[in-house]
């Protein structure tokens, strides 16, 4: 199907990359091209690049260089049926376009599932400054510096992400099946759920989101991309020992009345990782960034000016 207008601008203002033989979508927009410092935006599950469209003029106006991804299997990129999805090889696909682009200083910016890929960035950052590789090495030398880290509603902590019943479903033997059955008028439902009372997305941008994540059969692959969540389960300690360990900056921007990761996921935040900025959006649910952009940015701009000085 054809996209609406504002995805279509989006498309047209991107570019490939070939990740593992598949070709994958990033927008990227550079106020000193060639600068090897960036902003990453990670978009999370069942989205994409997109759901940072209302914050881009501003973001592409305070750094030298912003770049967004969708990631494999979502978006604009190629959603293989056979394909092994997982937050590990997601994680390698943003480092390699980082280093495709010659970014050597990032700021992380991330939502929902790319929340849990941020985790691993930083879990591999730790590893690099914990056994630094002689100059010329392969493999653990290669990532970007993070200069930066923050999160937007997301399963920081598999104790506190309460999956909806949908995603639950998802992991059973009937998942192929219920991703197929997966239509526009059930997305919408489920989706709506999880966005604050008072900032529910309108039609338009209901038709927006599902133009996306329907494309060339996304909505099909649900069940295999779903994974993420024994993932977390499984990488936990790695996951979480990350924000408890690292030294990188943190900010935790949160959307309190986000029934999936809202206040009960701050609070467990407080308790085992305790350090950084927290910022809740009163009234907000779980996509902060389409519901109070103004919000977002103006919390993500203070953080920024304290790491900045």
């Amino acid at each position: 199907g054809t996209l609406p207008a504002g995805p279509a601008q989006w498309l047209a203002a991107g570019r490939p990359y070939a990740h593992r033989g598949h070709e994958t979508f990033f927008r990227e927009q550079a106020r000193e091209p060639g600068a090897t410092t960036a902003l990453l935006l990670i978009h999370g599950f069942p989205t994409s690049g997109w759901d940072w469209h209302k914050l881009w003029p501003q973001l592409v106006q305070q750094f030298p260089r912003v770049i967004a991804p969708d990631m494999i299997g979502f978006g604009l990129s190629a959603k293989p049926a056979d394909y092994d999805y997982s937050i590990l090889d997601q994680a390698h696909l943003h480092e390699a376009l980082l280093a495709h682009l010659s970014v050597t200083r990032v700021h992380i910016l991330a939502h929902d599932y790319g929340d849990t890929v941020a985790q691993e960035l930083l879990a591999r950052h730790l590893d690099r400054r914990e056994s630094p590789l002689p100059l010329g090495g392969e493999g653990k030398g290669e990532g970007a510096e993070i200069l930066s880290c923050t999160l937007l509603n997301g399963g920081l902590f598999p104790e506190t992400h309460h999956a909806r019943t949908a995603q639950k479903l998802l992991l059973t033997p009937l998942g192929p099946l219920l991703s197929r059955l997966m239509n526009r008028k059930n997305f919408e439902k489920s989706f709506s759920a999880v966005f604050g009372a008072g900032t529910q997305p309108s039609a338009q941008e209901l038709e927006e989101f599902w133009s996306i994540i329907q494309r060339d059969g996304g909505n099909r692959i649900m069940h295999r991309l779903i994974r993420y969540i024994p993932e977390r389960r499984a990488h936990r300690e790695r996951w979480v020992g990350a924000l408890q360990k690292t030294p990188v900056p943190l900010c935790l921007i949160n959307g309190p009345d986000d029934p999936v990761s809202g206040a009960h996921m701050v609070a467990r935040y407080r308790e085992l990782v305790g350090k950084g900025e927290i910022v809740s959006l009163p009234g907000i649910g779980h996509y902060p960034q389409a519901e109070d952009p103004a919000g977002v940015l103006r919390a993500f701009l203070d953080f920024h000016a304290k790491v900045a000085t």
